[in-house]
């Protein structure tokens, strides 16, 4: 396997969202003179059984290597049509997908996933090995359900968490090399909360918090991306209901893993859950450290 710390990682199971994900992936590698390294996986042959102790026919071991082999080719000549000049490499091992993923994490530049997998289940927008490798990813992931606004803005949740600023800081990386605007979001917390906080005998909110927690989060960032034009806005709405109406029009949303609403434990926040979900843009999640 060839060093990937100047790679994006995608992982190919055949579904449409998989392909997907190799033609933003092949697209975004190549403008970014980064390589790509597509990768495929089954189960280890030694956990396949019938029932408790009848063991799979061999026959059908050589079917799940064709089978894995021959969607790799697919994503690899995907890969080609989307950008010709860039050279994509293959891997397919005998492990658990979620796995190879976290593993491979370790080293890559980016992780590519489809939004949804053949391991998902009716009904799942979000397959179990893109939640699990999102959640638990050394290094970024990028999830993938369609292809995003060509013309759209970048879009940066922004709540003031040291997580979000890493978040803001990744976001200044795409809409640079991007040559597109950033758009900054901080979505404050609807009025009928508000009033119920202060029912409870708890201060009101400062109205002018929205623009600082946007300045504080920005400060410097600017300086260090002077290429970068900046539209910063304060939405009076729940954070997940603004950023996934900015989606629509995107052509990528970042945003932090967890923000100020998290709960100890929790490796992804409601937010960045509902735009893995639902998001019509593909979606960079972003853990603490992570601005790379």
């Amino acid at each position: 396997m060839s060093d990937l710390s100047n790679a994006i990682v995608v992982g190919i199971d055949g579904s449409g969202p998989a392909l997907s994900a190799v033609t933003w992936a092949a697209k975004v590698a190549a403008a970014r003179g980064l390589s790509l390294h597509l990768v495929s996986s089954t189960e280890p042959y030694f956990r396949a059984f019938y029932g408790a102790s009848m063991p799979v026919p061999p026959e059908a071991f050589s079917e799940i290597d064709e089978l894995a082999r021959t969607r790799l080719r697919e994503a690899n000549g995907r890969a080609t049509a989307a950008a010709p000049t860039l050279t994509a490499t293959t891997e397919y091992v005998q492990e658990q997908p979620i796995s190879l993923l976290l593993r491979l994490s370790q080293s890559a530049r980016l992780l590519a996933l489809g939004a949804s997998g053949r391991g998902g289940f009716s009904g799942m927008l979000l397959g179990s090995t893109a939640a699990s490798a999102t959640a638990h990813a050394a290094c970024p992931v990028a999830v993938v359900r369609a292809p995003s606004a060509p013309d759209g803005p970048v879009v940066a949740g922004v709540d003031g968490s040291e997580t979000s600023v890493d978040a803001l800081s990744a976001a200044f990386v795409e809409a640079s090399w991007r040559r597109v605007k950033l758009v900054a979001v901080h979505a404050s917390r609807d009025a009928e909360l508000s009033i119920r906080e202060v029912g409870l005998g708890r201060p009101a909110p400062d109205p002018q918090e929205p623009e600082r927690v946007l300045a504080e989060s920005l400060a410097g960032m600017q300086e260090k991306h002077p290429d970068v034009q900046v539209e910063r806005t304060t939405i009076n709405n729940h954070p997940r209901d603004a950023l996934l109406d900015w989606s629509t029009r995107a052509q990528l949303v970042v945003v932090g893993s967890r923000g100020r609403g998290g709960f100890l434990g929790m490796l992804l926040g409601s937010t960045s859950q509902a735009l893995l979900q639902h998001a019509e843009s593909p979606v960079l999640i972003v853990h603490p450290g992570q601005d790379r």
